[in-house]
């Protein structure tokens, strides 16, 4: 979770000298749900992200440098300086690539699912997607054929309450988008997406059940974007989400609920949070200084793995 927030901090804070070659859609405040997920995954292990991909592909193990030399449209970015903060692909790490489409990480993901399912290759896959997703055909094409094949896939809801400007409460009805998988008969959950133990255990418990070929799980964890749909600066003050809201939600961070609660529990001592802290943001002065310096793609080779000829 640290490496997650000081990266997109870093990100709000570089953002304003126009460097960076792409619009970013951040996760700040919503690092627990890709933290609590993706600790039970391995590097064979496949996820599906979004446009706000940040904190995903961070999670799953993707190189810090890769992620910042992508923002910068560095020919030594993951993507060669070609996909930007919305298309991050590091297939090695399992990170097929992220899709700025609405809803198009969750078919995906089924897809992986069903491959690995008639390979029996023990894999299982994880669909990232905001509550906006819930509203396309795709979510629930997806869910009715990944619980009619009892498929090894687990369908991550990040449910911030808000596409762009406008409440959930104004799209849908107040059933929750957890209850839309109980009509596919799919394990469903609500949960506090703040919380990364809450999330680390369902998560847990749900990929366990993927794995020993029980089916998909959904699980919808309701949480806040601190900042705006798309770069750096916050939306609250020119209307688009209520004050009251995000202040309570600042109030929640999932990072302090977590210090508050390991110091006492006795599981980690000051000093390692510290010391942790300390290495978290040289990893990252270390990644962007590499990525500022780092060089541009070749004018001449634009079109270069952009199709099938690489």
């Amino acid at each position: 979770m640290l490496r997650i927030r000081r990266f997109e901090e870093r990100v709000v804070a570089l953002y304003p000298e126009q460097q960076m070659k792409t619009p970013v859609h951040l996760c700040l405040g919503q690092e627990a749900i890709p933290a609590g997920v993706c600790i039970h995954l391995g590097r064979e292990d496949q996820i599906f992200s979004t446009h706000r991909s940040h904190g995903h592909c961070i999670a799953k193990g993707m190189s810090l440098k890769s992620i910042a030399m992508e923002l910068y449209g560095r020919e030594t970015g993951c993507c060669r300086g070609r996909g930007g903060s919305m298309h991050l692909a590091d297939p090695e790490q399992g990170i097929p690539g992220s899709t700025a489409i609405v809803g198009g990480s969750i078919p995906l993901a089924v897809g992986a699912a069903l491959s690995a399912k008639m390979q029996d290759n023990g894999r299982a896959s994880v669909a990232f997607f905001g509550d906006g997703a819930s509203e396309e055909g795709s979510f629930h094409e997806s869910l009715n054929f990944a619980a009619l094949h009892h498929l090894p896939v687990l369908f991550v809801c990040e449910n911030n309450q808000y596409a762009t400007s406008s409440r959930l409460a104004a799209r849908q009805p107040d059933t929750g988008i957890a209850a839309k998988g109980a009509g596919y008969g799919i394990p469903s959950r609500e949960l506090d997406g703040n919380d990364v133990l809450a999330v680390y255990r369902a998560a847990g418990e749900a990929l366990g059940r993927a794995r020993a070929g029980k089916g998909p799980t959904l699980l919808e964890c309701r949480t806040w974007r601190w900042m705006g749909h798309v770069g750096p600066t916050c939306d609250v003050e020119n209307g688009c989400r209520p004050r009251d809201m995000h202040e309570e939600w600042l109030s929640r961070c999932p990072l302090e609920q977590l210090r508050i609660r390991l110091p006492e529990s006795g599981a980690l001592s000051p000093d390692f949070l510290e010391s942790t802290e300390l290495a978290v943001c040289l990893e990252i002065d270390s990644a962007f200084n590499t990525a500022r310096h780092s060089p541009d793609p070749d004018p001449s080779q634009i079109l270069r793995y952009v199709d099938g000829r690489g």
